[in-house]
């Protein structure tokens, strides 16, 4: 069994400035977006926002079996941080800093352009379990503030993030880049999004991308990659 990077069981709040727990202070921001999602969830009348729409939107059927991967989008979150907060302290650094930076740029997008989308359906095709938990999450969450899709923008996050650590085989990130594939398509099959939300969310997630890791990790690839072409072009 691998050893966690940090001994959490000496951590006492007085220790929470010290380089060893600092990092612990990114999980508070999960309480900022709390209430930032209140506000524009509750202080936003839905008749003020801007329908997103696209034709695709209606080619797209209703199939109520993505709830699965929509739902165990959470537990995705919360197992990768836990995961990187026991074994890689630096991707957990990034990838918390890369799921605050997407959830502040898409809360102001939602109050300078108030959104929502009106393609829910008025009655289920089907009626058994899995309905019952669409129809739950449709009294949970409102149809505004769709626009980018959050689900699509943390779930790129995270696959990224995964695909950048060492200590896991090629299975299972494969296994984490169709999961976090399926939750993007659960957007627009069981109508909690548009499929404008996952477009608009791909430039946010690149440019955060760019910003969280940077030339730090994306320079020396490039560097790599040039060195192997010129290595190539110069063979007879």
């Amino acid at each position: 069994m691998r050893k966690p990077v940090v001994d959490y069981r000496q951590f006492r709040f007085s220790k929470l400035n010290t380089p060893q727990f600092s990092h612990l202070w990114l999980l508070l921001c999960w309480v900022a977006y709390g209430f930032m999602y209140t506000l524009t969830e509750r202080l936003i009348p839905a008749e003020n926002c801007h329908i997103v729409y696209s034709p695709l939107d209606d080619i797209i059927p209703f199939c109520e079996v993505f709830v699965i991967p929509y739902v165990l989008w959470y537990g995705l979150i919360a197992g990768s941080l836990l995961y990187f907060l026991f074994y890689n302290v630096d991707n957990f650094k990034r990838l918390q800093i890369y799921i605050i930076s997407v959830q502040v740029i898409a809360t102001i997008i939602f109050i300078v352009y108030p959104n929502k989308q009106e393609l829910r359906p008025e009655v289920f095709p089907r009626d058994n379990f899995l309905t019952d938990i669409v129809a739950w999450l449709y009294n949970a969450d409102t149809n505004t503030g769709v626009c980018p899709s959050l689900h699509v923008a943390v779930s790129i996050g995270i696959a990224s993030a995964w695909l950048k650590e060492k200590s896991v085989n090629w299975i299972f990130k494969t296994f984490i880049v169709l999961f976090c594939a399926s939750v993007c398509l659960s957007t627009v099959f069981i109508k909690q999004h548009s499929v404008v939300d996952f477009f608009v969310a791909l430039p946010m997630c690149l440019a955060v991308e760019c910003l969280v890791f940077g030339k730090p990790y994306w320079l020396p690839k490039f560097k790599k990659l040039f060195k192997i072409k010129s290595t190539q072009t110069k063979k007879p």
